[in-house]
């Protein structure tokens, strides 16, 4: 199930997050993908924001995940750009990307827009070695540079993944770069609490940059669903529960600036964010 904010006389950018559980098949996915992006623009989408691992995903992560990885002018790349492209829309997804030496891979999330141009590429920072798991058996890091980010309408998007929420200086050094909507594909992994830190960490992003975060999930039953748009104050604003499907909520500028405009928390910190 999802829930959307309907939209008013002064509605600004339609941005979607859609949840789906993307599994060993890629054009599977990607019929998926085709299938919510579709849905979404139809309901007014301009930015459509898909999960983390959308082009390829197992629970545990292996040699199938290295052989799946693909260049980011490979086939799921390709395919997502030319969707973008026939839709008029701006596309965010995750993807497993081949590296050099080719026994690991990235985890990248790649943005492309209407004229099926790639507009921005984030290779995840922070690897989810904790609750059991060790993501860098099979992914690494990507470098520390600066943000990539890309402008959807007047608004400037940047992005992040998954594990990088519980990292507040990530989001604050992508609100430092002028974004002014984070897109977050994400594959939350179920457990005890999980959605609860989810949730909390999502909106935290959000209120604390007073900034909106674009959080997309897996639909359950290995991810913990609940992907969500959050707006400046901190307000879930369009949601969807344990199901696949997408929600959206019309996006403005000047949401970000009244909110900055009443909490200046930005502007009165005393600390910045240094490379560690």
């Amino acid at each position: 199930m999802s829930h959307d904010i309907e939209r008013g006389a002064d509605a600004g950018v339609g941005v979607a997050v859609a949840q789906f559980a993307p599994g060993d098949d890629v054009d599977a996915n990607l019929a998926s993908i085709r299938t919510l992006a579709t849905a979404a623009a139809a309901r007014g989408a301009r930015l459509i924001v898909f999960p983390e691992y959308s082009s390829f995903f197992v629970p545990e992560l292996g040699e199938s995940t290295v052989a799946a990885a693909e260049p980011l002018d490979g086939h799921f790349g390709v395919s997502v750009a030319a969707l973008a492209k026939v839709l008029g829309v701006f596309i965010v997804a995750g993807m497993v990307e081949q590296t050099m030496g080719g026994d690991r891979v990235y985890n990248t999330v790649v943005a492309v827009g209407p004229a099926g141009e790639r507009l921005a590429v984030y290779r995840k920072l922070h690897l989810y070695d904790a609750f059991g798991q060790k993501e860098s058996d099979w992914v690494v890091p990507g470098a520390v540079e600066p943000p990539e980010t890309f402008v959807v309408d007047g608004l400037t998007v940047a992005l992040q993944t998954c594990y990088d929420l519980r990292f507040p200086e990530m989001t604050r050094r992508l609100a430092d770069a002028g974004a002014d909507i984070v897109a977050c594909p994400s594959e939350w992994v179920r457990g005890p609490l999980k959605e609860h830190h989810w949730r909390t960490l999502v909106t935290a992003r959000a209120l604390e940059n007073t900034l909106f975060v674009a959080a997309a999930d897996h639909a359950p039953p290995v991810g913990v669903g609940n992907s969500m748009i959050v707006d400046p104050m901190g307000v879930v604003v369009a949601a969807i529960g344990d199901g696949s499907g997408v929600t959206l909520n019309w996006v403005t500028r000047q949401r970000v600036l009244d909110v900055r405009a009443v909490n200046p928390a930005l502007q009165l910190r005393r600390f910045g964010v240094q490379e560690r």
